[in-house]
Protein backbone atom coordinates (compact mmCIF):
# COMPACT_ATOMS: atom_id res chain seq x y z
CA UNK A 1 0.00 0.00 0.00
CA UNK A 2 1.42 3.36 -1.01
CA UNK A 3 0.43 6.95 -1.73
CA UNK A 4 1.50 9.17 -4.60
CA UNK A 5 0.99 12.89 -4.95
CA UNK A 6 2.28 12.95 -8.54
CA UNK A 7 0.04 14.51 -11.18
CA UNK A 8 -2.16 11.93 -12.90
CA UNK A 9 -4.03 11.68 -16.18
CA UNK A 10 -7.64 10.90 -15.27
CA UNK A 11 -10.61 9.97 -17.46
CA UNK A 12 -13.78 11.04 -15.65
CA UNK A 13 -17.11 9.71 -16.95
CA UNK A 14 -20.21 11.72 -16.13
CA UNK A 15 -18.17 14.76 -15.19
CA UNK A 16 -20.88 17.17 -16.33
CA UNK A 17 -23.32 15.89 -13.69
CA UNK A 18 -24.19 17.14 -10.22
CA UNK A 19 -21.20 15.53 -8.54
CA UNK A 20 -18.69 15.55 -11.37
CA UNK A 21 -18.83 19.28 -12.02
CA UNK A 22 -17.45 19.81 -8.51
CA UNK A 23 -15.08 16.84 -8.41
CA UNK A 24 -13.26 17.75 -11.62
CA UNK A 25 -12.24 21.26 -10.46
CA UNK A 26 -10.87 19.73 -7.26
CA UNK A 27 -8.80 17.21 -9.23
CA UNK A 28 -7.50 20.00 -11.45
CA UNK A 29 -6.53 22.00 -8.35
CA UNK A 30 -4.36 19.05 -7.29
CA UNK A 31 -2.42 19.21 -10.55
CA UNK A 32 -4.16 16.35 -12.38
CA UNK A 33 -5.23 16.38 -16.04
CA UNK A 34 -8.81 15.34 -16.78
CA UNK A 35 -10.76 14.20 -19.83
CA UNK A 36 -14.52 14.36 -19.32
CA UNK A 37 -16.54 11.63 -21.04
CA UNK A 38 -20.20 12.59 -21.08
CA UNK A 39 -23.14 13.23 -23.37
CA UNK A 40 -23.33 16.84 -22.14
CA UNK A 41 -20.37 19.26 -22.31
CA UNK A 42 -18.75 20.49 -19.10
CA UNK A 43 -18.41 24.28 -19.25
CA UNK A 44 -14.79 24.40 -18.17
CA UNK A 45 -12.09 26.17 -20.19
CA UNK A 46 -9.37 23.53 -19.74
CA UNK A 47 -11.39 20.30 -19.76
CA UNK A 48 -12.41 18.69 -23.04
CA UNK A 49 -15.65 16.68 -23.13
CA UNK A 50 -15.64 13.61 -25.33
CA UNK A 51 -19.17 12.47 -26.14
CA UNK A 52 -19.56 8.70 -25.89
CA UNK A 53 -22.21 6.05 -25.36
CA UNK A 54 -20.75 4.00 -22.54
CA UNK A 55 -23.10 1.09 -23.20
CA UNK A 56 -21.16 0.57 -26.44
CA UNK A 57 -17.98 -1.33 -25.60
CA UNK A 58 -16.14 -0.12 -28.68
CA UNK A 59 -16.77 3.52 -27.83
CA UNK A 60 -15.55 2.91 -24.27
CA UNK A 61 -12.28 1.32 -25.42
CA UNK A 62 -11.75 4.27 -27.77
CA UNK A 63 -12.61 6.87 -25.11
CA UNK A 64 -10.14 5.38 -22.63
CA UNK A 65 -7.37 5.45 -25.23
CA UNK A 66 -8.10 8.94 -26.53
CA UNK A 67 -6.24 12.22 -26.54
CA UNK A 68 -7.34 14.56 -23.75
CA UNK A 69 -7.22 17.67 -25.96
CA UNK A 70 -6.74 18.69 -29.58
CA UNK A 71 -3.34 20.14 -28.67
CA UNK A 72 -2.10 16.64 -27.88
CA UNK A 73 -1.73 15.92 -31.58
CA UNK A 74 1.48 17.94 -31.21
CA UNK A 75 2.96 15.27 -28.92
CA UNK A 76 5.75 13.07 -30.34
CA UNK A 77 4.91 9.51 -31.22
CA UNK A 78 5.49 6.94 -28.49
CA UNK A 79 6.94 3.43 -29.06
CA UNK A 80 3.47 2.22 -30.06
CA UNK A 81 3.50 4.59 -33.00
CA UNK A 82 0.97 7.06 -31.60
CA UNK A 83 1.08 10.06 -29.29
CA UNK A 84 -1.59 8.93 -26.85
CA UNK A 85 -0.51 8.39 -23.25
CA UNK A 86 -2.31 5.76 -21.19
CA UNK A 87 -4.48 7.27 -18.42
CA UNK A 88 -3.40 6.67 -14.85
CA UNK A 89 -6.96 6.38 -13.53
CA UNK A 90 -10.59 6.20 -14.54
CA UNK A 91 -13.37 7.65 -12.38
CA UNK A 92 -16.74 6.33 -13.52
CA UNK A 93 -19.69 8.45 -12.36
CA UNK A 94 -21.83 8.35 -15.52
CA UNK A 95 -25.21 6.70 -14.88
CA UNK A 96 -28.92 7.14 -14.65
CA UNK A 97 -28.84 8.90 -11.28
CA UNK A 98 -32.01 7.43 -9.76
CA UNK A 99 -35.20 5.54 -10.50
CA UNK A 100 -37.98 6.99 -12.70
CA UNK A 101 -35.72 8.84 -15.11
CA UNK A 102 -36.20 5.98 -17.60
CA UNK A 103 -38.08 2.67 -17.35
CA UNK A 104 -36.58 0.30 -14.78
CA UNK A 105 -35.26 -2.12 -17.40
CA UNK A 106 -33.35 0.67 -19.14
CA UNK A 107 -31.97 1.98 -15.81
CA UNK A 108 -30.62 -1.48 -15.05
CA UNK A 109 -29.30 -2.10 -18.56
CA UNK A 110 -27.63 1.28 -18.89
CA UNK A 111 -26.04 1.39 -15.46
CA UNK A 112 -24.78 -2.18 -15.34
CA UNK A 113 -23.58 -2.38 -18.92
CA UNK A 114 -21.77 0.95 -18.82
CA UNK A 115 -20.02 0.04 -15.57
CA UNK A 116 -19.01 -3.36 -16.92
CA UNK A 117 -17.70 -1.79 -20.13
CA UNK A 118 -15.67 0.87 -18.32
CA UNK A 119 -14.09 -1.60 -15.91
CA UNK A 120 -13.36 -4.15 -18.63
CA UNK A 121 -11.78 -1.60 -20.97
CA UNK A 122 -9.71 -0.04 -18.21
CA UNK A 123 -8.39 -3.41 -17.05
CA UNK A 124 -7.58 -4.64 -20.56
CA UNK A 125 -5.89 -1.35 -21.44
CA UNK A 126 -3.70 -1.64 -18.34
CA UNK A 127 -5.10 1.37 -16.48
CA UNK A 128 -4.10 0.66 -12.87
CA UNK A 129 -6.76 2.61 -10.93
CA UNK A 130 -10.54 2.50 -11.36
CA UNK A 131 -13.00 4.33 -9.12
CA UNK A 132 -16.73 3.73 -9.59
CA UNK A 133 -19.78 5.41 -8.15
CA UNK A 134 -21.97 3.11 -6.08
CA UNK A 135 -24.69 4.54 -3.86
CA UNK A 136 -26.21 5.00 -0.43
CA UNK A 137 -29.33 3.40 -1.92
CA UNK A 138 -27.68 -0.02 -1.76
CA UNK A 139 -28.44 -0.03 1.99
CA UNK A 140 -32.02 -0.76 1.01
CA UNK A 141 -34.16 2.01 2.49
CA UNK A 142 -33.84 5.00 0.15
CA UNK A 143 -36.13 3.60 -2.56
CA UNK A 144 -37.95 0.96 -0.53
CA UNK A 145 -41.74 0.84 -0.84
CA UNK A 146 -43.28 2.36 2.27
CA UNK A 147 -41.52 2.75 5.59
CA UNK A 148 -38.55 0.39 5.84
CA UNK A 149 -35.89 -0.12 8.48
CA UNK A 150 -32.14 -0.61 8.22
CA UNK A 151 -30.70 -3.85 9.61
CA UNK A 152 -28.42 -2.06 12.09
CA UNK A 153 -26.52 1.17 12.74
CA UNK A 154 -24.04 2.45 11.85
CA UNK A 155 -24.24 1.60 8.16
CA UNK A 156 -20.76 0.36 7.31
CA UNK A 157 -19.20 -1.35 4.34
CA UNK A 158 -19.69 -4.91 5.64
CA UNK A 159 -23.47 -4.45 5.73
CA UNK A 160 -25.70 -7.12 4.14
CA UNK A 161 -27.02 -4.95 1.30
CA UNK A 162 -30.41 -6.15 0.06
CA UNK A 163 -32.21 -3.35 -1.81
CA UNK A 164 -35.49 -4.00 -3.59
CA UNK A 165 -35.36 -1.26 -6.23
CA UNK A 166 -33.79 -1.27 -9.67
CA UNK A 167 -31.36 1.64 -9.31
CA UNK A 168 -29.75 0.32 -6.12
CA UNK A 169 -29.60 -3.20 -7.56
CA UNK A 170 -27.77 -1.84 -10.61
CA UNK A 171 -25.21 -0.25 -8.30
CA UNK A 172 -24.66 -3.50 -6.40
CA UNK A 173 -24.11 -5.24 -9.73
CA UNK A 174 -21.45 -2.63 -10.48
CA UNK A 175 -19.71 -3.45 -7.20
CA UNK A 176 -19.75 -7.14 -8.07
CA UNK A 177 -18.28 -6.43 -11.49
CA UNK A 178 -15.53 -4.43 -9.82
CA UNK A 179 -14.72 -7.23 -7.39
CA UNK A 180 -14.64 -9.78 -10.21
CA UNK A 181 -12.27 -7.76 -12.40
CA UNK A 182 -9.99 -6.91 -9.46
CA UNK A 183 -9.57 -10.66 -8.88
CA UNK A 184 -9.04 -11.31 -12.59
CA UNK A 185 -6.46 -8.52 -12.97
CA UNK A 186 -4.20 -8.64 -9.89
CA UNK A 187 -2.47 -5.36 -9.25
CA UNK A 188 -5.42 -3.30 -10.46
CA UNK A 189 -7.08 -1.17 -7.78
CA UNK A 190 -10.85 -0.80 -8.08
CA UNK A 191 -12.60 1.29 -5.43
CA UNK A 192 -16.39 1.56 -5.21
CA UNK A 193 -17.78 4.68 -3.50
CA UNK A 194 -21.18 4.33 -1.84
CA UNK A 195 -21.98 8.00 -2.31
CA UNK A 196 -24.41 9.70 0.05
CA UNK A 197 -26.96 12.34 -0.84
CA UNK A 198 -24.88 14.85 -2.83
CA UNK A 199 -25.26 18.48 -1.74
CA UNK A 200 -24.00 21.33 -3.93
CA UNK A 201 -22.95 24.64 -2.34
CA UNK A 202 -26.04 26.51 -3.54
CA UNK A 203 -28.39 23.92 -2.01
CA UNK A 204 -27.58 24.56 1.65
CA UNK A 205 -29.57 27.75 2.09
CA UNK A 206 -32.85 26.66 0.46
CA UNK A 207 -32.86 22.94 1.33
CA UNK A 208 -30.95 22.19 4.51
CA UNK A 209 -33.15 24.07 7.01
CA UNK A 210 -35.98 21.74 6.02
CA UNK A 211 -33.77 18.70 6.53
CA UNK A 212 -32.81 19.91 9.98
CA UNK A 213 -36.32 20.88 11.10
CA UNK A 214 -38.02 17.74 9.71
CA UNK A 215 -35.66 14.85 10.42
CA UNK A 216 -38.41 12.32 9.71
CA UNK A 217 -37.97 13.17 6.01
CA UNK A 218 -34.31 12.15 6.00
CA UNK A 219 -34.54 8.53 7.13
CA UNK A 220 -34.25 7.37 3.53
CA UNK A 221 -30.83 9.06 3.36
CA UNK A 222 -29.86 7.77 6.82
CA UNK A 223 -29.65 11.41 7.99
CA UNK A 224 -26.37 11.68 6.07
CA UNK A 225 -24.96 13.59 3.08
CA UNK A 226 -21.82 14.34 1.09
CA UNK A 227 -20.80 17.83 0.06
CA UNK A 228 -19.97 17.72 -3.66
CA UNK A 229 -16.64 19.45 -3.01
CA UNK A 230 -15.67 16.93 -0.32
CA UNK A 231 -16.56 14.19 -2.77
CA UNK A 232 -13.88 15.71 -4.99
CA UNK A 233 -11.42 15.32 -2.13
CA UNK A 234 -12.43 11.67 -1.78
CA UNK A 235 -11.82 11.09 -5.47
CA UNK A 236 -8.40 12.68 -5.10
CA UNK A 237 -7.54 10.49 -2.12
CA UNK A 238 -8.59 7.38 -4.05
CA UNK A 239 -6.35 8.38 -6.94
CA UNK A 240 -3.41 8.83 -4.55
CA UNK A 241 -3.73 5.62 -2.53
CA UNK A 242 -2.43 2.56 -4.33
CA UNK A 243 -2.30 -1.13 -3.57
CA UNK A 244 -5.67 -1.72 -1.90
CA UNK A 245 -7.12 -3.98 -4.60
CA UNK A 246 -10.92 -4.05 -4.47
CA UNK A 247 -12.44 -1.81 -1.83
CA UNK A 248 -15.83 -0.34 -0.95
CA UNK A 249 -15.97 3.03 0.81
CA UNK A 250 -18.91 4.98 2.14
CA UNK A 251 -18.55 8.51 0.80
CA UNK A 252 -20.23 10.83 3.31
CA UNK A 253 -19.45 13.75 5.56
CA UNK A 254 -18.83 13.23 9.25
CA UNK A 255 -21.99 14.46 10.92
CA UNK A 256 -25.70 13.71 11.10
CA UNK A 257 -28.04 16.25 9.47
CA UNK A 258 -29.98 17.04 12.65
CA UNK A 259 -29.81 19.35 15.66
CA UNK A 260 -30.27 16.45 18.03
CA UNK A 261 -27.53 13.89 18.78
CA UNK A 262 -27.38 10.72 16.75
CA UNK A 263 -28.50 8.42 19.57
CA UNK A 264 -31.63 10.50 20.14
CA UNK A 265 -32.57 10.51 16.45
CA UNK A 266 -32.08 6.77 16.07
CA UNK A 267 -34.12 6.05 19.19
CA UNK A 268 -36.97 8.27 17.95
CA UNK A 269 -37.14 7.26 14.27
CA UNK A 270 -35.64 3.74 14.25
CA UNK A 271 -36.46 2.38 17.69
CA UNK A 272 -36.31 -1.27 16.67
CA UNK A 273 -32.97 -1.09 14.84
CA UNK A 274 -29.94 -2.32 16.80
CA UNK A 275 -26.83 -0.18 17.22
CA UNK A 276 -23.78 -2.40 16.92
CA UNK A 277 -21.09 -0.09 18.33
CA UNK A 278 -20.75 3.13 20.25
CA UNK A 279 -21.25 6.06 17.92
CA UNK A 280 -20.05 9.64 18.18
CA UNK A 281 -22.48 12.21 19.56
CA UNK A 282 -23.24 13.59 16.08
CA UNK A 283 -21.77 10.81 13.92
CA UNK A 284 -23.54 10.28 10.59
CA UNK A 285 -25.44 6.97 10.66
CA UNK A 286 -24.04 6.26 7.18
CA UNK A 287 -20.56 6.08 8.63
CA UNK A 288 -17.43 7.34 6.87
CA UNK A 289 -15.08 5.87 9.47
CA UNK A 290 -13.34 3.61 6.93
CA UNK A 291 -12.58 6.40 4.48
CA UNK A 292 -11.22 8.56 7.30
CA UNK A 293 -9.02 5.80 8.71
CA UNK A 294 -7.83 4.25 5.43
CA UNK A 295 -7.63 7.25 3.08
CA UNK A 296 -7.29 10.14 5.52
CA UNK A 297 -10.47 11.97 4.52
CA UNK A 298 -11.02 15.30 6.32
CA UNK A 299 -14.50 16.80 6.50
CA UNK A 300 -14.07 20.35 5.15
CA UNK A 301 -17.63 21.36 4.29
CA UNK A 302 -19.62 20.54 7.40
CA UNK A 303 -23.22 21.61 6.87
CA UNK A 304 -23.19 23.64 10.10
CA UNK A 305 -20.84 26.13 8.39
CA UNK A 306 -23.61 27.06 5.99
CA UNK A 307 -26.83 26.61 7.98
CA UNK A 308 -27.78 28.41 11.20
CA UNK A 309 -29.23 26.01 13.76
Amino acid sequence: MSSSTAAKRIVFTGGSGKAGRHCIPYLLSQGHSVLNVDLVPLPHPTVHTLKADLTDSGQVFNALSSHFHLSHYENPRNPNGIGVQRPDAVIHFAAYARNLLVPDSECFRGNVLSTYNVIEAACKLGIPKIIIASSETTYGVCFAQGDADYHAFPLEEDYDNDPEDTYATSKLCGERCARSFARRFPGTDIYALRIGNVIEPHEYEPDFPGYVERPETRKRNAWSYIDARDLGQICGLCVQRDGLGFQVFNATNDTITTKEPTAEILKRYAPGTPVTREMGDFEAPLSNRKIREVLGFKDVHNWRKYVTV
